[in-house]
């Protein structure tokens, strides 16, 4: 009997623990439940902005111009914490199966036109010429002037398949090429582009005042450099190439139509992320296109890398004389920037397209030594203070503009020639490119003074 009470007990007391520690529970969440109902809530300040809009596009322009960080009150380190090996493993790049090798003498080229691939007989004469010579590398229309894709392509991109005629079987040409070891270099001009500005006025620039593309003097449209659609489809027909097997991307017309600065204002375009830079201040002012043509350039490299081709742009050589001037903004080049995100930058020379009077000469065309020598005293300085070592290869004249006043140009051949590379020889520049819009170059010329040795005066 008293062991049976002892149990009744026992389960008496456990169910007296379990009942208050279910109270316990209880009371702890009506508890939480009383917190949670009287938690106060605070009304935030109005946040109102301490910079105005001008203010906030000034400092937007330093950040462009590396004279200011994005985050205030981090120091800027205008060099790199890391680089790049010069040679990266064949394995990371795309094969085309075309092997030609950049030439270890530097590349000497010349520019081929599509009516000369088009002709099989000057073809050959050409390609035995360049064989015979310190020549060493052809630059040819990839994209040309009206905006053609001269070759047929089977691309993923529909605008480059609506763009290519086959005029030219480049597969053949590079084989061609590659036999002989001429470095193929694929012009492709960029932002000149009559074809994709008519198809699609929407990419390009229109009068404000009837809606109709705009045209320069020569009829030549543009399409507008700030769209990233633009963008995407050069960057397509330069990845086209370079699976063809061009083993560099030379960007021509890299800027926007000349003289941009003085009628932009009746112009319709699209800004896109670039109306953010926009500023009245006239030491500023332009300064997007030129912040657009740098991002292109950068954009183009990162995208073309994979495919292992080299990219390079053409620029005024005014773009390099006259620097940050405002005529130089409205076309959106900065020599010095647009070498940073480069590996070759050529910048066009020609004697002949200097005004009168520049480099103190009346007449520049009659001076072709003068016009390259005091043009590289200024280049060489440039390139000096930039971080990224682009190879600079000038544009060389090789024809006769007889478009000039009579008396003030001359005619040119093996002389004028020689001048202008015994020019840039004598600044440790051996890497030309000579321009002849027909594709006919002077004969007799020495194009490799420092491997011949040979000693010219002038």
């Amino acid at each position: 009997m008293d062991s049976e009470s002892g149990v009744f007990l026992k389960k008496q007391s456990y169910k007296g623990i379990i009942l208050l520690f279910t109270l316990f529970l209880l009371s702890a969440c009506n508890l939480k439940a009383e917190k949670e109902e009287t938690v106060e809530t605070y009304d935030l300040p109005t946040v109102e902005m301490d910079y105005s809009d001008e203010e906030i596009v000034a400092f937007n322009n330093r950040v462009n111009q590396g004279e200011a960080n994005q985050y205030e009150g981090l120091n800027i380190h205008n060099t790199p914490l890391l680089t790049a090996p010069e040679e990266l493993p064949p394995a990371l790049f795309y094969d085309s199966g075309v092997n030609i090798p950049y030439p270890e003498e530097g590349v000497k080229g010349v520019y081929v036109p599509a009516s000369v691939l088009e002709d099989p007989e000057y073809y050959q004469q050409l390609l035995d010429y360049v064989d015979q010579t310190a020549l060493n590398a052809m630059v040819i229309d990839f994209k040309d002037d009206l905006g053609q894709i001269v070759s047929d392509v089977d691309s993923d991109n529909k605008l480059v398949n609506e763009n290519s005629i086959a005029l030219v079987d480049f597969k053949k040409i590079l084989k061609d090429l590659e036999e002989r070891q001429i470095y193929p270099i694929a012009r492709i001009v960029t932002f000149k582009d009559n074809l994709l500005s008519t198809s699609h006025p929407e990419y390009s620039f229109k009068s404000a005042e009837d809606g109709e593309i705009w045209q320069d003097g020569n009829g030549a449209q543009f399409i507008n450099p700030f769209m990233q659609e633009v963008w995407d489809y050069n960057v397509a027909v330069a990845i086209e190439a370079a699976k063809m097997g061009f083993k560099e991307i030379q960007f021509d017309y890299i800027r926007f139509p000349e003289g941009f600065e003085t009628f932009s204002d009746t112009l319709e375009y699209n800004l896109g992320d670039y109306e953010a830079y926009v500023t009245d201040d006239p030491e500023l002012f332009g300064q997007e296109r030129v912040y657009a043509i740098n991002d292109f350039l950068e954009y183009a490299n990162e995208r073309i890398a994979p495919f292992g081709a080299d990219v390079s742009a053409d620029v005024f050589g005014y773009t390099a004389i006259a620097g940050d001037a405002a005529d130089v903004r409205g076309i959106g080049q900065n020599f010095s920037q647009m070498a940073e995100r480069v590996d070759v930058i050529s910048s066009m020379i020609y004697p002949s397209h200097w005004d009168y009077g520049f480099f103190g000469l009346e007449s520049p065309d009659l001076f072709p030594y003068e016009v390259v020598d005091q043009y590289m005293y200024t280049e060489k300085e440039l390139l000096s203070k930039v971080t990224n070592p682009a190879t600079s290869r000038p544009w060389l004249q090789d024809f006769t503009d007889s478009g000039l006043d009579p008396g003030t140009y001359q005619e040119y051949g093996a002389q004028q020639v020689q001048e202008q590379i015994v020019a840039l020889h004598e600044y440790g520049i051996h890497e030309f490119l000579l321009w002849n819009a027909g594709g006919f170059y002077t004969e007799g010329v020495d194009y490799a003074p420092e491997i011949t040795g040979n000693e010219f005066y002038y």
